[in-house]
C-alpha cells in the first residue's frame, strides 16, 4: 500500500513542482547527537565483552549505529544506548542471557518497518540482524534457507538462475522475517498461500540462550506460534504493499534464519498503471468486475486510491504469473485512459523491482485493514468517500498522505497451509483486503490520527455488514493493526494456547523486555 503512496508522491511532485518530504528532518542522526545516548552503558560493555570478535557493538555517532536504529516510519524511531549486531546464533544467546539476567529492554530488527512505537526499536540495545545474511538453495529439497537480515530483492535474485522463486513481498526493499512470520500476502497468495505457508523449518534463538531447529515435527506448539510471530523486518525502502514479521511480537526468541519451499518461475506480466481522478469511477468498475469473474489463480491486482498533499491520484499494479494473461482478465483496466502505464512481460525480479521509490520514509505512519467478503461497486464508492473525507478532514493535522488500497483474493487463498497457524484463527474462507494508510508529520497529532483510522475502519465494518457482508468478527490483520489493538481481535481462540506456548517457552519472561502486543 505505501508503495503506491510512494510512486504517487514522486509522479506528482514531479508534475506539480511538490516538494517531497526532506526525510532528514527528525531523523535519528539529529537524536543520536544531542548527547541523551552517549554514555556507553555498562551492559553493551559486557555484551561486547563476551560475544565472539564477529560480532559488534556500535555506539551513538557511528554510521552503523544509525543504520541498526534507523525505522522506515519517524513514529517508531528512537535512539537506543548502543545497537548490537550479532554474526553467530551463540552470541544472540549469549546477548539474551545477559539482558535478561540484567533486565534491559531491547529491540529486534531485521530491517525496521515497523510503525507502531517500541514494536522494533528500544531506548535500550537494539539488536540489528544484518550479518544473517546467507541464501542456500537446496535443488533436492526444492527449498531455501534464508538468513534474517536479508531482504527480498537478494533472495528473487539468487533463485532466478534457478528458474525458482518464493512467496515474498509484491515490491522492492522488504526483510525477510515479515513474511516469513507475520502472513505474507504475495502476487503468488492466490497460488500458494501465505508467505508462512511455504515455511518448513526456523532456527530459534530461545530466551534461554539456546538455539533450535523449528519444524512441525519437532515442536509442533512453537512452530504453530511463530507463524504469526513478531520480529520487525522490512528493510531500509518503505514499499510496504504487504505484510511483514508481526503477531506473536517478541514473545518466543529470535529466530535467525527461515527455510522455505521454492516454486518455478518463469516470466511475468504486469506493473503499475496510474489514473487521474476522472477515471476513479472507470476503475471502480473495473475492480469490481475482476473481483467478481477472475478465478485465476495466477492473476493478482492490487489498487490504491491516494491523496498526496491533497492531490488525489490512484495507482493499480496488474499481474499475472505467465508471459502474457489470458484474453479478457485485465482488458477493462487497460482501456481506461492512463496517466502512467508501464506493463510489460519481464522477469519476475525486474517486476519486483520497477517499484523501488521511497518517498513517504520519515513520516510518522499508521496502518489499518478491513476485510470484505464482495468487491462491489457500491463498496468502492464507499472507499473513495472515506479516501477523500479523511484526506480533507486530517489536512490540518499534518497528514499529507491518505491512501485506501483494494487487495483482491481469491476466497481459496487459506487453504494452502498444511499445518495450524496462529494467524489467521481461522481458515474457514479468504478475503480480500481494504488497507489504510496515513501519513503525518508531526508527532503532537498522533491520537488525532489514530482515533481517525480506528474511525474510518469501524464506519467501513459497520457499513459493510449493513450491507450483509459478514466480516465483522474477521480477524484483524497483526501487521496493519494499529496501536491498542487487542490479541482477540487479530488470534481469536488461539490467544489461551499462545498464553500456554508462551509460559513454557519463556518462563522468566525474557522477552518482555522487548516490545509488541505480548501474550
Amino acid at each position: 500500500m505505501v508503495a503506491f503512496a510512494d510512486l504517487s508522491l514522486s509522479f506528482i511532485t514531479s508534475l506539480s513542482g511538490l516538494t517531497a518530504r526532506d526525510t532528514s528532518s527528525g531523523s535519528l542522526d539529529a537524536a543520536c547527537t544531542t548527547g541523551t545516548v552517549q554514555v556507553r552503558s555498562t551492559v553493551c560493555e559486557q555484551i561486547a565483552a563476551a560475544v565472539s570478535s564477529s560480532s559488534k557493538v556500535y555506539y551513538a555517532g557511528s554510521s552503523q549505529y544509525t543504520e541498526d536504529n534507523y525505522h522506515w516510519s519517524a513514529s517508531s524511531n528512537q535512539p537506543s544506548e548502543c545497537s548490537f549486531e550479532p554474526a553467530t546464533t551463540e552470541d544472540v544467546g549469549i546477548a539474551l542471557q545477559i539482558l535478561g539476567q540484567t533486565q534491559t529492554p531491547f529491540g529486534v530488527k531485521s530491517g525496521g518497518h515497523a510503525t507502531n512505537a517500541g514494536f522494533s526499536s528500544t531506548p535500550g540495545i537494539e539488536i540489528a540482524l544484518y550479518s544473517f545474511s546467507e541464501i542456500v538453495y537446496n535443488s533436492t529439497t526444492q527449498t531455501a534457507t534464508l538468513g534474517m537480515g536479508l531482504i527480498w530483492d537478494d533472495v528473487y535474485v539468487a533463485l532466478e538462475p534457478y528458474g525458482m522463486t518464493v512467496v515474498g513481498p509484491k515490491i522492492t526493499g522488504i526483510g525477510i522475517g515479515g513474511i516469513t512470520l507475520g502472513g505474507g500476502y504475495s502476487y503468488l497468495t492466490n497460488q500458494y498461500g501465505l508467505g508462512i505457508d511455504s515455511v518448513v523449518a526456523y532456527e530459534l534463538v530461545m530466551p534461554n540462550g539456546t538455539v533450535a531447529v523449528i519444524t512441525d515435527s519437532t515442536d509442533s506448539d512453537l512452530f504453530f506460534a511463530l507463524r504469526v510471530s513478531f520480529q520487525q523486518s522490512d528493510h531500509v525502502n518503505s514499499l510496504n504493499l504487504l505484510r511483514y514479521f508481526k503477531g506473536g511480537f517478541n514473545n518466543f526468541g529470535i529466530v535467525t534464519t527461515v527455510t522455505v519451499n521454492t516454486y518455478p518461475q518463469s516470466q511475468v506480466w504486469g506493473g503499475l498503471v496510474s489514473y487521474s481522478m476522472n477515471e476513479w469511477a472507470a476503475v471502480s468498475s473495473a475492480i469490481a468486475n475482476y473481483a467478481a469473474t477472475v478465478t485465476d489463480p495466477k492473476a493478482s491486482m492490487y489498487n490504491a486510491y491516494n491523496y498526496i498533499a491533497g492531490v488525489p491520484i490512484m495507482a493499480n499494479i496488474l499481474f499475472y504469473d505467465a508471459p502474457t494473461p489470458p484474453e479478457g482478465i485485465f482488458d477493462e483496466f487497460l482501456a481506461i485512459p492512463a496517466i502512467v502505464s508501464l506493463v510489460s512481460t519481464r522477469s519476475y525480479v525486474e517486476l519486483v523491482q520497477s517499484l523501488p521509490l521511497n518517498a513517504t520514509a520519515g513520516l510518522r505512519t499508521v496502518f489499518s485493514s478491513v476485510a470484505m467478503e464482495d468487491v462491489t461497486v457500491p463498496v468502492m464508492d464507499m472507499i473513495v468517500n472515506e479516501t477523500t473525507f479523511w484526506s480533507e478532514k486530517l489536512a490540518s493535522s499534518s497528514a499529507g498522505i491518505v491512501t485506501y488500497g483494494v487487495d483482491v483474493f481469491l476466497p481459496t487463498i487459506y487453504d494452502h497451509g498444511t499445518s495450524p497457524t496462529a494467524y489467521p484463527p481461522s481458515r474457514s474462507q479468504g478475503y480480500s483486503f481494504i488497507e489504510l494508510f496515513y501519513g503525518w508529520t508531526e508527532s503532537k497529532y498522533d491520537s488525532t490520527i489514530f482515533d481517525a483510522v480506528s474511525a474510518s475502519g469501524q464506519y467501513m465494518i459497520d457499513s459493510l455488514t449493513a450491507a450483509g457482508q459478514n466480516i465483522a468478527d474477521v480477524a484483524v490483520y497483526p501487521n496493519h493493526a494499529p496501536p491498542n489493538t487487542s490479541l482477540e481481535s487479530m488470534y481469536g481462540a488461539n490467544v489461551p494456547r499462545l498464553q500456554s506456548i508462551k509460559s513454557s517457552v519463556d518462563p522468566d519472561n525474557v522477552m518482555g523486555l522487548a516490545g509488541g502486543w505480548k501474550f
